[in-house]
């Protein structure tokens, strides 16, 4: 087994269960702003348009293709379009409710946080983040993990996304350390295994559901599996 001093993970859906954490929200704002009355049909058709509208417009953003406050307009404003609802107003408030509740939802996979405290004494924990900043660190924050990582390094604040090699760079070059003694730990096959392979990183996918990367060094469906690996 290699020896890794640094371990970099993903944050939305590696640590943080982004998708829970979203559709709790989502149902509670549909209840709240009687969506229904607006003509959305019922909380789980909502939810699964949002996903569908978000993903889209999140790639683009990714790709650097759409400003991030254009990309945070028209989310909620496509969705309800979809549903024939053309209410600004309504779509505004959709949006800056969910920014303001999502963040400090807490839920994360199950042992993510007692897996980070076992590993803390042993390596170098850090992020790399496609998400905005202060959004990632009000997550960390608010899920009890802010003490346990040395790097938080947002695509925003490292001008790049992943699978760029230079966020990979700069989060090694604030770490101290390189490629070759870290791993890199995540959910994406586009973002995160590819964007380790291309410098030269080892990878382990999480991949609780689908397929996982054939490519990886290492797949796992539940971050436990983590341990024998790199506690062992």
């Amino acid at each position: 087994m290699k020896r890794y001093r640094h371990l970099f993970f993903d944050l939305d859906h590696t640590l943080w269960d982004f998708r829970s954490n979203s559709r709790l929200v989502l149902k509670e704002l549909y209840d709240e702003l009687d969506l229904a009355a607006h003509g959305v049909s019922d909380a789980d058709a909502f939810v699964e348009v949002y996903e569908e509208v978000n993903t889209g417009l999140w790639k683009r953003y990714e790709r650097g293709h759409l400003p991030k406050d254009v990309m945070r307009v028209l989310r909620f404003r496509n969705t309800l379009l979809t549903f024939g609802v053309k209410e600004r107003g309504l779509s505004e408030r959709l949006g800056h409710e969910y920014l303001e509740r999502t963040p400090r939802r807490e839920g994360l996979f199950p042992g993510a946080l007692q897996l980070l405290e076992d590993l803390r004494p042993h390596y170098g924990l850090h992020i790399i983040t496609n998400g905005f900043a202060a959004t990632q660190h009000t997550k960390i924050r608010n899920s009890r993990m802010d003490h346990l990582f040395d790097i938080v390094l947002s695509s925003e604040v490292a001008g790049a996304s992943k699978p760029a090699p230079d966020i990979f760079h700069k989060a090694f070059a604030q770490a101290g350390t390189t490629a070759e003694e870290s791993l890199m730990i995540g959910d994406s096959i586009d973002a995160d295994m590819a964007g380790a392979r291309a410098v030269g990183m080892d990878h382990a996918h999480f991949a609780p559901e689908g397929e996982a990367d054939p490519d990886a060094t290492y797949r796992i469906r539940a971050l436990d599996e983590l341990r024998p690996l790199l506690l062992g």
